[in-house]
């Protein structure tokens, strides 16, 4: 993985002392807060409901065993024990303070991690696909763009102050694992003709005004990346919507114009940086590209499941078959696989959520089992991504003891969920009570298997930090005169058939939802095709049967509290 030189190093450790000072000025009162809230804001620092919560990239969700215990530090001494993985490849911590965020960031520099850039108007933490560099159906590996493009953005001075906060996501695999038609900014990388080429899509997002984003540029030669870039942000930059905070995101901007007119305007602009001083060149890609050579892997066969079955003890071959099933992943060097931790233990935690105790042991495994590195994913669970077959039972056991090896990777209790009301000070409503709520109703890991893959996510607020826009099954968090309610969307889906849901109808009550999904999942059971999965089933029929059955018991809790009885007259 990349490792800071002398540049990073220097400007992370200014920062911390910069920030160290504003800090100080703000608890002296010399530093009011509207203008100190910018300023901690550029520091990942955002103060929610009950305290301060500071928001850590971890660039394209790549890290190592180091940054993790570092990790686990932070949480043990300046938090309550815990972080939270986001569907930004990011971690936070919500229970700072304001006196500790310098000394946090000072440990983050001790160990080549930040928090600039994951919050303001500005380019975001870059993400990709948390199996870049190891995945079966990789093309391209995109780590080197992602890093070349991390350092072209960072503290870019034309860019810090844009109209609306803007994200990146970079895909080179035939499965796309990045959402990448849901963002401000995609980059489809690929080879064409033996040279690196980027297809570049705009004006993708969720949130208030939910779209997928439109191919504006094919072929673009990799080294062109920065002007490019640099002309399409400058046509934001120059005719965003400044006026309007719910109209700002470019998204709005390539609607307005349409996505040709946004592309002819982009290309007028790019005709004048065409041969910019920012482009890429081969040094450049060189000196980056040495940080993502492969491991020191052994020469190993490929085992077939059935002989990596046979590694484990015959009482415990189901379990470790579910497991394999569900948390494994195909490899591009013969012997090796990619393991997913599930974060998603059954209504204890909140998905995302890992202790100190977890973090540490985490790190453990990484270093034992693969090559010290680690990744976190949209979906907010971790990955070791290059883990020997012949030791994958030996690994679960391990993950047991740390309650991280749940089978469920994919299916209905694998929820994405943003911290929600308990947390934040943006949400009209609570996500983790229902997520837990859910996961103690579908808590039959038979049951799970038998149902396949289904999304599930949740978001307490029209932000979507819970990415409900593209789950199956979504649920949205709203505000009625004082009171939470929910919404249900059907249809979503990431991936290479991405798509937005569709409300199904008015919002629900919290203890309302898990009899509502539980309607809906029994929907699905009855009406699917053989091998069928949910996502085709609804597909197939359509939002009618689903809706009609997740409005079933409101419709009878509504003529009960009237005093009529389903088949009898009034009481």
């Amino acid at each position: 993985m990349y490792r800071y030189d002398h540049i990073d190093q220097t400007l992370v450790d200014q920062r911390v002392a910069q920030f160290r000072d504003q800090v100080a000025r703000r608890l002296n009162g010399s530093l009011a807060e509207e203008e100190f809230r910018p300023l901690r804001l550029q520091n990942g620092l955002y103060y929610q409901r009950h305290a301060y919560m500071l928001r850590i990239a971890i660039p394209y969700g790549l890290f190592n065993s180091k940054q993790l215990r570092t990790l686990a530090f932070i949480a043990d001494k300046y938090d309550r024990g815990y972080g939270h993985f986001t569907t930004r490849q990011n971690i936070q911590f919500n229970w700072v303070t304001l006196e500790d965020a310098p000394d946090i960031l000072a440990e983050l520099a001790k160990v080549e991690m930040h928090a600039i850039q994951t919050s303001g108007n500005c380019i975001r933490n870059i993400t990709s696909d948390a199996f870049a560099g190891v995945a079966a159906d990789e093309y391209v590996d995109p780590r080197p763009v992602c890093e070349l493009l991390r350092q072209w953005s960072t503290l870019h001075p034309e860019f810090a102050h844009l109209p609306r906060k803007f994200k990146f996501a970079i895909n080179g695999a035939k499965e796309d694992r990045t959402i990448l038609l849901c963002h401000d900014m995609g980059i489809e990388l690929k080879k064409n003709n033996h040279e690196l080429t980027a297809d570049i899509y705009a004006g993708g997002g969720m949130g208030r005004t939910p779209i997928l984003g439109s191919l504006i540029k094919t072929n673009l030669p990799w080294q062109l990346l920065p002007s490019y870039l640099t002309a399409l942000l400058r046509v934001y930059n120059r005719f965003g919507r400044r006026d309007n905070l719910y109209k700002a995101r470019i998204k709005i901007l390539v609607k307005a114009l349409g996505p040709a007119e946004f592309a002819r305007q982009v290309e007028g602009e790019w005709l004048h940086n065409k041969a910019g001083d920012d482009n890429f060149t081969q040094a450049e890609w060189d000196r980056v590209a040495k940080h993502f050579t492969k491991p020191a892997y052994q020469t190993l066969p490929k085992l077939s499941d059935e002989q990596v079955i046979n590694t484990a003890n015959e009482a415990e071959r189901v379990a470790f078959t579910r497991w394999l099933e569900r948390n494994v992943k195909p490899h591009q060097v013969s012997g090796y696989t990619s393991v997913i931790l599930s974060l998603k233990p059954h209504g204890t935690v909140a998905p995302g959520d890992a202790t100190t105790a977890q973090m540490l042991a985490i790190a453990d495994l990484a270093d034992q089992y693969s090559f010290g590195e680690l990744r976190a994913t949209h979906e907010q669970n971790l990955v070791l991504a290059d883990v020997e077959q012949s030791k994958l039972y030996e690994l679960w056991q391990e993950a047991k003891r740390q309650k991280v090896a749940l089978p469920n990777i994919g299916l209905l209790t694998d929820i994405i969920a943003c911290p929600g009301g308990d947390f934040c000070s943006l949400a009209n409503a609570k996500s983790l009570p229902i997520a837990k709520a859910i996961q103690e109703r579908f808590d039959d890991l038979d049951y799970l298997f038998d149902l396949g893959d289904i999304s599930l996510n949740i978001s307490g607020c029209i932000n979507s930090c819970g990415h409900h826009h593209v789950g199956n099954i979504g649920v949205l968090g709203v505000d009625k005169d004082g009171e939470e309610w929910y919404q249900i969307t059907l249809g979503g889906e990431q991936g290479n058939e991405a798509a937005i849901g569709k409300v199904i109808g008015p919002s629900f009550y919290a203890d309302e939802i898990p009899d509502v999904i539980t309607n809906i999942i029994n929907t699905y059971v009855e009406q699917r095709a053989e091998n069928e999965a949910f996502i085709e089933t609804y597909r197939r029929l359509g939002v009618t049967p689903f809706k009609e059955a997740a409005y079933k018991n409101k419709q009878e809790n509504l003529q009960k509290k009237n005093g009529i009885l389903v088949g009898e007259v009034a009481l």
